[in-house]
């Protein structure tokens, strides 16, 4: 009978971190309320109701590890689920070591795409699954030829490469027909000053602060392009965002990245390349303007288009639904 069972979701982030790990806690939470008892903690145990707890979804293996590690040992591997992120996967030196302890104590492994799996352990691949997050569709609309603006939303720190974004405004800062908004909370207050300096610097960037979730979105979708520069990604919102918004992304050529948009994708240029990026955007500006020949554009928004089933809302609940049952042993 539904909510006879118990199931705790673990994430290092709530509300107020208005960030990726709460975003997939709180769509999850949604999507199991319906058959189960669901609640979202930052740490396990968290009090009374946690003997009843039957399963447990830990997102981030490395910062959950306390809690991975109480779990497993009073009740072992069974019912519990490791979700990795991209920190979680592509640290500067490979997997954390403690990521691999996580993989290790969990029943079942959960990536975000589809090269998440490449990263694991062999020992791990054989209990991993995909679990691609979703977005609900929004229409596509009808943009002004006349100018191209890009946004690029995500916390200012360094795995999010924010300096690949700045370099490139600089670079453009005479094409008075681009124009740049980033959006995202200055978790490291030296970028923070840094994109101070590029407004300064470049009139065409503006720098808007961490934003309400709703407003994020609004703005993705009326933009022409979402820029994307992480060093390393689980398997960003923000990507699936644009592409149930009917907007093309300009990513960086990781894995993270490749493993959502796909590995034929047009849209990617090398980490860290300003230069790169910057060309781009100068591309798809001329193709609006119809100065150019080339329809990058046009093809960034048939890939995206073709990828975009893979975010659907109802495939996800699909997935953690089963996911459930196999944590649960049900049917």
């Amino acid at each position: 009978m539904a909510h006879e069972r118990s199931i705790v979701i673990v994430t290092p982030a709530l509300a107020d971190a208005n960030n990726g790990n709460w975003q997939t806690a709180s769509r999850w939470a949604r999507m199991l309320a319906p058959r189960y008892r669901t609640r979202i903690v930052q740490h396990w145990p968290d009090g009374g109701a946690s003997e009843r707890d039957d399963a447990m979804i830990a997102l981030h293996a490395v910062r959950s590890l306390a809690s991975i590690n109480t779990w497993a040992g009073i009740r072992g591997e069974h019912g519990l689920a490791v979700v990795m992120t991209g920190t979680d996967l592509y640290g500067l030196d490979g997997m954390d070591p403690l990521s691999k302890e996580a993989l290790s104590l969990a029943q079942h492994v959960v990536v975000l795409q589809e090269l998440g799996k490449e990263r694991l352990p062999p020992s791990a691949r054989a209990k991993a699954r995909v679990i691609f997050q979703s977005a609900t569709k929004r229409p596509t609309l009808t943009k002004p030829h006349s100018r191209l603006r890009a946004v690029m939303v995500g916390h200012l720190r360094d795995v999010k490469s924010p300096e690949t974004l700045f370099d490139a405004a600089l670079q453009l800062r005479a094409e008075r027909d681009i124009f740049i908004d980033h959006i995202g909370e200055a978790l490291d207050p030296s970028l923070g000053a840094r994109a101070r300096a590029t407004a300064k610097g470049a009139p065409n960037y503006r720098w808007l602060g961490g934003l309400p979730h709703e407003e994020v979105r609004r703005r993705i979708q009326r933009a022409h392009l979402l820029v994307h520069t992480s060093r390393a990604e689980g398997g960003a919102h923000v990507v699936h965002e644009a592409i149930r918004s009917g907007t093309p992304v300009l990513a960086s050529d990781v894995e993270g990245n490749i493993g959502m948009l796909g590995p034929d994708y047009f849209g990617y240029f090398h980490h860290g390349s300003a230069a790169q990026l910057a060309l781009m955007l100068i591309a798809c500006r001329d193709e609006l303007h119809r100065t150019q020949s080339g329809a990058l554009m046009k093809r960034l928004r048939e890939q995206c288009h073709e990828r975009s089933p893979l975010f659907d809302p109802a495939r996800e609940k699909a997935a953690v639904l089963k996911l459930a049952a196999d944590l649960l042993g049900s049917p």
